[in-house]
């Protein structure tokens, strides 16, 4: 028989032959966030110029290098990304590159039901087990239902890519080709956040009751909310990713998951975005397990978690509580993502609270404009509906919409906008009655 070191030493390569896999026309899943291949990806640009039809690269949002979308290379490689980071925004909006929109928590369908059939994919592993198994590290969200659709599977397997526990895991046996690699993962580290999102934080934190789990994503204001909670007790967290703020909570026994009403005691995440600290407290952790998005994000499966809250941002707000967090008017920023599976997730649970968190203003061309509008900018995308939408935070407060009728909405977005703006934004509003 056949052993599983035997499988893996077997289908060791290089990057370069392993991309020679890659055909054209063919569609290409390449794992993203902190978890981009960079040695296949390398290798893949480098041979481009082979391919006579484009290959296309499905992808969500990606940390690093912009070499794959330059000016030109889009005749031999063509990215297709459901969620637009800035490494790519550029050529989204010029269009050398393009955007589908989805929610967060159906992209992998897209892939396992063949409405994006996957010709391979390229993956980031961490070594296998003894009894070979690799972990997906500290991307498994979007990876393994992608990896699992595709017909080749090209792995870079990284001694230093840490061991995450959930479902998390691949045999050595369904990697088409293996490329042993050795470096660090990409990290992203916290910044310290401007006095506005502070002061947003301090609003969005005292929502937070004991025993509450939490979603929130990369950035200011979570990372602010979190060095907030000290003295709360028995918070749990069930996210699409988690970085370095929550670790400091779990050692100091705040975050405990004592109270979660699914997965009691466990860190339940899709991927992580971080440092190294964070990367070495998940290795082999057991208190934190990751899992495909299409289980972490899905809205019903949120809502089993009571006093779920989810913390997720916006570029503008209208008057009525439309939330627009894709584009800025036909420009597009950044994509649905999970804002729309955590705020129906968190409203339909026991004692939920969906908030949309965002600074009252933003600066362009140098010159401070409002976000909470009249009217969203023709073009603008609605993720969060008005409907869906329960409260708005800002650093001037809370605007609790739900169950308000428009004029009431209208009053209490202009309550919690910038004091500059107010008046123009009254005056806006007898206007549209």
């Amino acid at each position: 028989m056949t052993s599983a070191l035997q499988i893996y030493q077997s289908r060791i390569t290089t990057a370069d032959q392993a991309v020679t896999a890659i055909k054209s026309g063919m569609r290409v899943f390449m794992t993203g966030n902190c978890s981009v291949p960079q040695i296949l990806l390398a290798a893949l640009v480098q041979r481009a110029p082979e391919f006579t039809t484009p290959v296309e690269i499905a992808q969500l949002f990606t940390i690093g290098s912009a070499d794959y979308v330059a000016p030109g290379l889009e005749r031999y490689l063509r990215v297709n990304t459901l969620f637009t980071g800035a490494n790519v925004r550029q050529a989204v909006n010029e269009g050398r590159a393009d955007f589908t929109p989805c929610f967060l928590s159906e992209v992998p369908g897209l892939f396992r039901d063949g409405i994006l059939p996957l010709d391979a994919a390229l993956v980031h592993l961490s070594p296998p087990d003894e009894h070979g198994f690799c972990s997906f590290g500290i991307e498994v969200g979007l990876t393994k239902t992608a990896a699992e659709s595709a017909r080749m599977i090209i792995a870079e397997v990284n001694d230093r890519m840490p061991r995450t526990l959930g479902d998390s895991f691949i045999h050595v046996s369904k990697l088409t080709h293996i490329v042993p690699v050795s470096y660090p993962p990409l990290e992203l580290h916290q910044g310290d956040g401007t006095e506005q999102e502070h002061r947003t934080a301090q609003f969005c934190a005292s929502l937070i009751e004991d025993g509450s789990t939490l979603q929130m994503g990369i950035g200011g204001i979570p990372d602010a909310v979190l060095t907030l909670l000290g003295d709360r007790r028995d918070l749990g967290i069930h996210s699409e990713m988690f970085s370095d703020g929550v670790i400091d909570l779990v050692e100091r026994g705040v975050i405990n998951g004592a109270r979660k009403t699914l997965h009691p005691g466990k860190i339940i995440a899709g991927f992580l975005m971080g440092s190294r600290r964070l990367y070495d407290f998940v290795h082999n952790n057991p208190m934190v397990e990751l899992h495909p998005t299409e289980y972490i994000n899905d809205p019903f499966r949120i809502a089993q978690n009571d006093r779920m809250v989810a913390i997720n941002s916006a570029i503008e707000v209208d008057l009525t509580g439309q939330v627009c967090a894709d584009s800025i008017g036909t420009r597009i920023y950044s994509g649905v993502g999970g804002q729309v599976d955590f705020v129906y997730g968190a409203s339909r649970s026991k004692g939920g609270k969906p908030i949309i968190a965002l600074p009252s203003t933003a600066t362009v061309k140098g010159q401070p404009v409002s976000r909470i509008v009249a009217m969203l900018k023709p073009g603008a995308g609605v993720v969060t509906t008005r409907n869906h939408v329960h409260y708005v935070v800002t650093e001037h407060g809370i605007a609790d919409l739900y169950g308000k009728s428009l004029r009431q909405r209208a009053q209490a977005l202009i309550n919690v906008a910038h004091p500059q703006f107010r008046e123009e934004l009254e005056k806006a509003a007898q206007k549209l009655h």
